[in-house]
């Protein structure tokens, strides 16, 4: 990129932010959710969606409030994610049978259909995503790496 970015008519000097992981990290991050909303947007979904459902697959029954967590997402913007999941037929909330204010998620009929459309498009996204990273046998060393921020 030899220091500068271009654009329509300006020319930036980027030689400061050349070797910045951060800014590498965000850039990436804006790539993949970019191609992840072209590739999911005729089914008007998107990555927070798509994450409930699949984590709901191995984890029927988990608290609402576990969900949220295990995904980074504040309990307050997760109850709106949940609704929308819910009106759509996708997931039901059922009350704790030992801890009635305690609210367990579940994948319904409808929602592992729904998801089972959906695979293919994933997988055709993540193997998107692992052609920009060099293939298949990077994925590990990436993920590896990226797991230190959040583990």
């Amino acid at each position: 990129m030899n220091g500068e970015l271009t654009g329509n008519h300006s020319k930036l000097d980027f030689s400061a932010m050349e070797d910045a992981v951060g800014y590498r990290l965000r850039r990436a991050q804006l790539a993949v959710f970019q191609h992840f909303n072209e590739a999911f947007s005729s089914k008007g979904l998107r990555p927070t969606d798509f994450a409930v459902l699949l984590l709901l697959t191995r984890n029927e029954g988990a608290k609402q409030s576990e969900v949220a967590e295990a995904l980074g997402i504040q309990r307050a913007n997760f109850v709106a994610i949940v609704d929308g999941l819910e009106n759509k037929g996708f997931i039901e909330r059922r009350k704790s049978e030992t801890d009635r204010r305690v609210q367990s998620l579940f994948m319904t009929a409808a929602g592992v259909d729904y998801l089972q459309e959906l695979m293919p498009i994933w997988n055709d996204h993540e193997q998107w995503v692992l052609e920009q990273l060099g293939g298949v046998a990077e994925r590990d060393n990436v993920n590896r790496l990226l797991r230190r921020f959040y583990d």
